[in-house]
């Protein structure tokens, strides 16, 4: 290392020869040179100092962070209903314990479209997608840690949607290209999850974000996730809960009773879906022609003309309804329509409350998180945290009603498919929250959210199904835990 000092000079003094009025005689010594054994000390010493101090540093990190040796790598591929993400995540153990890190060093993830239940036609199609996204997953685990890293796939409500058999296909080509992937894989490890797994493993991501997870129940926070074949409430209830819907996790010393359940076919988009075939059945019995008013769509939209090349599937498998449509962009009459679909059945509750359908609901308890379609309608309209379920009504008023037309040339970046949902998701959003579960509009216990946390930390399942998944295995966990085979 270059010593901070000034480097070592020598003069050398010219020869001085004597003038003539002065005698030869005359003789000049050279002066001695100065002592340099003391600088050279000086030098070697802070050499010394440097290193050493240099040596403690790297020790010092070495116990403070992970070398690259000792990293440990996981892949979670989220097989959800409008598309699959792969979620890569990088983790290292102190005190035997693994410790997570949800930066971007440490997690990346990737969504490819369409999802796995689009290819029940075509099992076989579904190897292009998951190929993608584990080659994905490999670019960013060293090559040499791959053998050592684990990789799972777990399917949600698109694949619920489907009989076993298809599922099964489905599942069966995806196995392959996971067991030649290069990562520990096990044929189970590919598999459709319940719903009830799915609210979980939300509640769990939510609470370690928020540093709540191995603390009091009580002062956890619960999840509303609405995804697009399903939605999910899960939260700890002080109340009895019937066994259908109570799951008990422990994490740390902490045990939780919580409540959970997901409302199948009543997630954004198959909610959607079931609307405009109940629609379809009443133009069916009309006798006026066979023209119905859609209320959740804007007007000026074409039911019938749009299925035609619509490509997300939403009116193409109903292009026989929508002939006898007719886009009437009405809000309240959209969130009648929506509210009486959610409560189906609830005249058969057999419990003593029923929020949904005829499915037991406790009392709502704590402070809760709105995630997925809830997320994004919010954004959508720039509600503002606070107060965003009351600014939901007037928002979506002045949504429905506007032109379809004034529609796409205000909002030129969006995609079509998602400027005809808003109508919708904003009064189905209503109906569900405040009309069913009870949420007030003024409710602060609720707010919308996609992340989490002071560090920012996704609202995603998947990152709970690895929190909890991780953590067992390194405290010795050998059962079946929430879908994943523990050995």
């Amino acid at each position: 290392m270059k010593s901070e000092m000034d480097p070592l000079t020598v003069q050398i003094l010219p020869e001085i020869h004597p003038s003539p009025p002065f005698s030869p005689m005359y003789t000049f010594t050279k002066p001695k040179p100065k002592p340099t054994i003391s600088i050279i000390m000086l030098i070697v010493t802070s050499l010394v100092s440097v290193a050493i101090t240099l040596g403690l540093l790297y020790v010092f990190c070495s116990l403070l962070l992970p070398g690259s040796s000792d990293f440990r790598y996981s892949v979670v591929i989220d097989a959800g209903s409008s598309g699959s993400r792969a979620h890569v995540f990088r983790y290292w153990i102190e005190s035997k314990k693994p410790v997570f890190d949800f930066g971007e060093e440490n997690y990346a993830s990737l969504k490819l479209n369409p999802g796995l239940s689009s290819f029940a036609d075509n099992p076989e199609g579904v190897s292009v997608s998951i190929t993608q996204l584990v080659e994905f997953a490999k670019g960013r685990v060293p090559e040499g840690m791959l053998k050592n890293g684990e990789i799972r796939l777990m399917a949600t409500a698109g694949m619920r949607l489907l009989n076993v058999t298809v599922q099964e296909q489905i599942l069966e080509v995806a196995r392959r290209v996971l067991r030649s992937s290069g990562f520990q894989f096990r044929d189970e490890w590919a598999s459709v999850i319940s719903g009830s797994d799915e609210g979980i493993y939300g509640w769990i991501t939510a609470n370690y974000a928020l540093g709540s997870l191995g603390s009091d129940p009580l002062e956890t926070t619960g999840i509303v996730e609405l995804g697009g074949a399903s939605a999910q409430v899960t939260f700890v209830s002080s109340e009895v809960v019937p066994p259908e819907f109570l799951r008990t996790i422990s994490y740390g010393n902490v045990s939780y009773k919580i409540y959970t359940h997901s409302f199948l076919h009543l997630g954004q988009n198959e909610a959607h879906k079931r609307l405009w075939k109940s629609l379809r059945n009443t133009a069916a019995n009309s006798t006026k022609d066979g023209i119905v008013t859609d209320p959740c769509t804007p007007k000026g939209y074409n039911l019938y003309e749009n299925s035609q090349k619509d490509s997300s599937g939403l009116l193409a498998e109903e292009s026989t309804l929508t002939a006898s449509l007719q886009a009437a962009g009405n809000f309240t009459e959209c969130r009648s329509a929506t509210y009486a679909m959610l409560q189906k059945g609830n005249e058969k509750c057999p419990y003593k409350h029923c929020s949904i359908g005829s499915t037991f609901t406790p009392d709502l308890q704590g402070h809760f998180l709105a995630t997925s379609n809830f997320y994004y309608t919010a954004e959508f309209f720039e509600l503002s945290e606070r107060d965003w379920l009351a600014e939901m009504i007037p928002a979506g008023k002045r949504y429905c009603k506007e032109e379809w037309s004034k529609l796409k040339m205000k909002y030129p970046e969006e995609k079509e498919e998602y400027l005809l949902g808003f109508c919708f998701s904003s009064a189905y959003i209503i109906s569900m929250l405040h009309d069913s579960l009870g949420f007030a509009l003024n409710d602060g216990r609720i707010e919308f959210a996609n992340t989490a946390g002071e560090k920012d930390i996704p609202l995603d399942w998947a990152l709970g199904a690895f929190i909890l998944n991780t953590d067992a295995a390194y405290n010795g966990v050998s059962r079946k835990m929430f879908g994943f085979s523990l050995q």
